[in-house]
This record gives structure tokens, sequence and C-alpha cells, in this order.
């Protein structure tokens, strides 16, 4: 209790670098994950990306962060466990970020795309289990959370393979695909904006004090969606739109899903935002709670006004400085991917994590993309898969949470040698 008295303002500052530094990694690995299809499918460049990485992510994790930052910053471990000694569950937590931040860094420069919510749910576990013991971890939480790991790659798997299906029977097979496109496409559209209407307002915006009702959210979801594909609609079959399309009837096609894909591409943003922030500002947010409150662990706090932006401009720079390999590995390494591919994948991706998100349940992003990925794959065939990556992807998972949890230890006596 001493320790918070006298050095709360220290440990805060120094959370706050940690929690910048697991951000970093954050935008590092998985960001890049987020927006490796979009890449991989020749959609948007690597700059572009990092540009709509930058907007739609600090967008996601500043309206829709909150969610899911409760749940990594007290549905992880029995927080009153410590309510005798929270300078425990502070070093604890400051452990949590500062190793995950450091496994993240190290997997990005090895170019491997692993979870960042295994590794902190891993780290905040490791250091649980040597302070208070393996009965402070509410192990029906994590029940319910990895649950969710194996849950929702398959249902993005279904999503997108029933996405992609769907444009290879209304589409890509019949006699006049680029009529078919421009007929079914503004369909696409209009679907899209409807989820991330519903998304935006639901749980996007409650932070800025818009609470609207479910009628009030579906109506206007339904308008914007209705002038979405009258918009589209008529932009297909503008003097315009026949003028950018590339040389060839599939080029054409695929253009329609480009535009598709960069919408998707930014629905995939503010869901890893919104989604991911928490694994990085969670922790955070314990902390100060802890201190704000003299020692005191209370079971609901505030957000302080600084720590989501902190989490996005430390996935921001993440994404700038490192991100390069890991979308590398994720863009066109599990399979090739084209426009229309890349749609139905990160569109079933964006829906999955964004519903997770709304239910608070911190699932795995690059679980849920690598499950949508399969889902193209074996609507392809089997053939279409790069069956190595997989298992070295695989392999990097299996990896992840027991590197989390061993990291958090040794930082943890560390700091605690230092401080107490």
């Amino acid at each position: 209790m001493e320790l918070i008295q006298h050095y709360g303002t220290i440990l805060v500052i120094i959370t706050a670098a940690f929690g910048f530094f697991m951000a970093f990694g954050v935008g590092a690995n998985d960001v890049s994950n987020a927006m490796g299809t979009s890449v991989g499918s020749g959609t948007i460049t690597a700059k572009q990306a990092i540009i709509i990485a930058m907007i739609f992510e600090s967008a996601g994790a500043y309206l829709a962060g909150g969610e899911v930052t409760e749940t990594i910053k007290s549905g992880v471990i029995n927080t009153i466990e410590y309510a005798a000694t929270p300078e425990v569950l502070a070093l604890g937590m400051m452990a949590a970020l500062f190793s995950s931040g450091l496994w993240l860094l190290l997997a990005s420069k090895m170019g491997w795309p692993v979870s960042t919510t295994h590794t902190i749910i891993g780290a905040i576990i490791g250091f649980a289990c040597v302070t208070v013991g393996p009965h402070s971890v509410d192990w029906g939480s994590i029940r319910n959370i990895v649950g969710s790991w194996f849950i929702t790659p398959v249902i993005a798997g279904i999503l997108a393979y029933v996405i992609f299906f769907s444009t290879q029977k209304l589409i890509f097979d019949t006699e006049k695909p680029l009529r078919n496109a421009q007929k079914y496409g503004p369909y696409y559209m209009g679907v899209t904006i409807f989820i991330l209407c519903v998304v935006t307002l639901t749980k996007g915006l409650k932070h800025v004090g818009l609470h609207l009702s479910g009628t009030e959210t579906t109506v206007i979801s339904v308008g914007i969606s209705a002038i979405s594909i009258v918009t589209s609609y008529f932009y297909f079959r503008s003097k315009k739109f026949r003028q950018t399309v590339r040389s060839g009837t599939f080029g054409a096609v695929e253009k329609v899903f480009s535009i598709l894909m960069l919408l998707t591409a930014c629905a995939m943003a503010f869901a890893h935002g919104s989604n991911d922030v928490a694994n990085a500002i969670g922790p955070v947010s314990a902390v100060v709670s802890i201190v704000d409150n003299q020692g005191q662990i209370v079971a609901n706090s505030p957000l302080a006004w600084w720590i989501l932006p902190l989490g996005a401009l430390g996935i921001a720079l993440g994404l700038i400085i490192m991100g390069y390999k890991v979308m590398a590995t994720i863009g066109t390494g599990i399979t090739d991917l084209t426009p229309s591919r890349g749609f139905a994948a990160q569109f079933a991706t964006a829906t999955t994590v964004v519903l997770a998100s709304g239910t608070g349940l911190p699932i795995s992003t690059t679980q849920t993309l690598v499950g949508a990925i399969l889902g193209i794959g074996f609507a392809r065939g089997i053939a279409a898969l790069n069956l190595t990556v997989i298992r070295n992807i695989v392999a990097s998972w299996v990896v992840t949470l027991p590197a989390g949890a061993l990291f958090s230890i040794i930082i943890y006596y560390i700091l605690h040698a230092i401080f107490i």
C-alpha cells in the first residue's frame, strides 16, 4: 500500500510507457494481419494500408474499445484476491504489458503473425499464478475466451466460404460476369454498409454520448445502406467506372470487388481497433484505477481520457515502423488472393471480430482472419492452400501463450526486486 501512496505517479508513468510499448507491438503484428489481405490482393498499397489503419484503428480504439477493455482489466483474474496487496496487482499488470510487448516485437521481427490476445492473457495468468496462485484466475472466464478462439475462426471461415461461393455462382461462373457484377455489386455494398452502421451506432459511439434504441439503429442503418445501394448502382454503370476498370472482363469484375475490399479494409481496421486495443490499455487502466483509488481495487472505474488515445497512437506507430514483414506473410503466404477473395475474407473477419467485441470477448483477430482465409481456400480446393505456411502460423500460436506467461513471470520478479 505504501508503494501506491508514495510512488503512484511514477507507477502510472511507467505503466503508460509499457502500455505504449505493448500497443506498438500490436500495431507491428496484429494490425499487419488485419491489413495484409488488402495489400496481398493488390487492392491497396502498403502505404495506403498504413494510412487507412491509422485513421480507422484509432477510431475503433477510441469509440468502441471500452467493452473489451473491461474484460482484460478485470475479467481474466479475480482482482479482489489482491485487495490486501494492490501493489502486487499493479506490478503484475506492468509485467504483463512489458512482456507482451517484448514477445510481439520478437515475433514481428521474425515475421510471425501471432495473437496479441493470447500473449496478454497468458502474461496475466502467468503473474497471477506466481503471486496469489492459480485460484486467482477466473478459469470460467478463461474457458469462454479460449472457446471463442476456436469458435470464431470457424464462424469467420463459414461466412467467408458463403460469401465467396455466392460471388462465384452469381457473378464469376456466369456468361456475363461484368454485367452481373454491376447487378449484384450494389447489394454486396449495401450489406457491407449495413453491418458497419449497426456496429458503429450500437457499440462504436457510446463513448461520445450517442445512445440509440435498437429500432432507431436499424432504421438509420437501413437508410444509409439503401443510399449506398442506389449510389453504387449508378456508379457501376457510369462512364467514370468504365474508364477506371482494368482491361479484360474479369479485371473489370475484380474492380467492383476492389471497391468493396476498400470498404472492408476500413471495417477491418475499425474492428481490430475496437477489439485489440484492449490488449494494450486494459492493464494500464487497471493500474491507473488502483493508483487513483489509493490502493483500493474497485470492480468498475471510469477509463481515463488519455488511455485510449495512447493505445491508438502506439498501434499506428507500430504498423508504420515494423508492420511490413507480417503483412507480407498474411497477405500472400496462405493462399492466392484477389479483390473478390480478399473481400470475402475481410468482410467475414470484420463482422465476426466486431460482434465479438460488442459482447466483451477478447478474441484473436489473427485466428479469425486466418479462419476466413482458410474458408476461401477450402472453397477453391485444398490445393489452393499453402499448408507449410499454415503449419508455421499454428505453431507460433501454440508457443505464444506460454511465452507470454514465462516472460511475464521473469519481468514481474525484476519489478518486484526494484520496487518492493
